[in-house]
């Protein structure tokens, strides 16, 4: 990514770049740095823009040897192609013999790294790879941003609006826009400013969901069941995200008792390491025999709903009942 950005800095650019992963924030931010640099004025002239699957190789081949006009450069922005998953002999052939006036960006969501296009590119130009933001870099981030709008948070708070927006920089992004707005002259953003305006993430009301489950507190997980129904969210899902929280809170039992350490749990479960302090909390409500028998009954609930024994709504409703009740803990 420096490499990119010294480009755009000093006017030197590479025939070819590669953005691709998962983060799709930073990449589109470098898509659009280097689209402004390479393109400052808009020249639609001398700019070509292909995306999806199913482009025509001829047809831009044809393209890349068409002289740019009154310029230095003809410019061509590719996008989700498919590329560098999929053989394409002919355009990685190509790019052998790019004319010394093209430049060619390239912005995927998957690649192969053995593909002869990323091959070709690496060859060519430049590749770079957008992960999913640690946490640090994520807190920083966002502390930059509020920080320069004359506003302060603590790490506390910061953490609570994380385990809301997740780990997407452009969702994290608006939020924080939105608590800009809200805050207006104070320039102390509070978990009250966090709790009022930020959107919880759908992951993030399944896990409050399990932690009033955990809490032994019925109603407010059966509320937040029927929140997220209403929401549309499809009962099979929140079955799914449910197993899935469940199956974590047996992991972190699992391995705190084996002494490993909340950055061990954290790696191991792909998650920040402040989330596996949440998880660590719920998974104390539990015997690692109780979170067992859950994982195992939300298997059952699975092919209850499949083979119809069992509605999803009713299926998903029985299970929240069950492990909210105080008498659960009680009957081990």
């Amino acid at each position: 990514m420096k490499s990119i950005q010294e480009d755009i800095k000093t006017g030197n650019f590479k025939q070819a770049y590669l953005l691709y992963g998962e983060e799709a924030y930073l990449k589109q931010q470098y898509k659009h740095n280097l689209l402004k640099a390479l393109n400052p004025d808009g020249d639609t002239m001398n700019f070509g823009h292909y995306e999806g699957k199913g482009i025509d190789i001829k047809a831009l081949i044809d393209l890349c040897e068409t002289m740019p006009f009154f310029a230095d450069r003809r410019v061509i922005l590719l996008e989700d192609t498919g590329f560098f998953k999929n053989k394409c002999d002919e355009l990685a052939d190509y790019m052998k013999e790019l004319p010394e006036y093209i430049c060619m960006i390239f912005a995927e969501t998957e690649v192969d790294k053995r593909s002869r296009m990323y091959k070709a590119v690496k060859n060519s130009g430049r590749i770079a790879e957008f992960t999913k933001q640690d946490e640090k870099t994520l807190m920083r981030w966002a502390a930059g941003i509020l920080g320069k709008e004359g506003k302060k948070i603590t790490q506390r708070d910061m953490e609570l609006l994380l385990t809301k927006t997740g780990t997407d920089m452009g969702n994290l992004r608006m939020e924080l826009e939105k608590l800009i707005t809200y805050t207006g002259d104070r320039d102390v953003v509070t978990a009250e400013d966090i709790e009022e305006v930020c959107t919880t993430q759908t992951t993030n009301k399944i896990f409050d969901m399990v932690r009033a489950v955990t809490e032994k507190n019925q109603k407010r997980a059966l509320d937040l069941y029927y929140d997220l129904l209403t929401l549309k969210e499809p009962p099979m899902r929140i079955l799914f995200l449910l197993a899935k929280q469940f199956r974590q809170l047996l992991l972190t039992k699992k391995l705190s008792q084996e002494g490993a350490s909340q950055n061990d749990i954290a790696s191991r479960l792909g998650v920040p390491s402040f989330v596996v302090r949440n998880i660590a909390a719920c998974a104390r409500s539990y015997s690692v025999e109780e979170l067992e028998t859950a994982v195992a009954d939300f298997v059952d609930a699975e092919e209850a709903v499949k083979t119809g024994r069992l509605g999803d709504v009713l299926s998903v409703e029985l299970l929240i009942v069950k492990y909210s009740s105080a008498k659960q803990k009680d009957s081990h």
